[in-house]
């Protein structure tokens, strides 16, 4: 089973006024993205700048179509995307 790391980082300076509705339209998505089973977790950064994200069992081309999708993506400052391989002693 793959996974796939993602690391958003998005611009907290100059927050649009309607901030809180994107939060609400954002835990909408990944709350769907959950539900259909290619999202495994979900980390909130203590920075309050971004989140860490783990996808399974779909390839990097899938995330980057996946991840423009996000409402907080409109306020990205960077994104890297890790593709990772399990190690089979743990």
């Amino acid at each position: 089973m793959n996974r796939i790391l993602v690391i958003l980082t998005i611009n907290t300076e100059n927050l649009p006024e309607n901030f809180q509705e994107i939060i609400k339209h954002e835990r909408e998505v990944v709350a769907q993205w959950k539900e259909a089973g290619f999202l495994d977790q979900l980390f909130l950064r203590q920075t309050k700048n971004g989140a860490v994200l783990i996808f399974k069992d779909i390839d990097e081309a899938k995330v980057n179509e996946l991840m423009p999708t996000l409402p907080l993506y409109q306020l990205k400052k960077s994104m890297e995307i890790f593709p990772l391989i399990k190690d089979k002693e743990f």
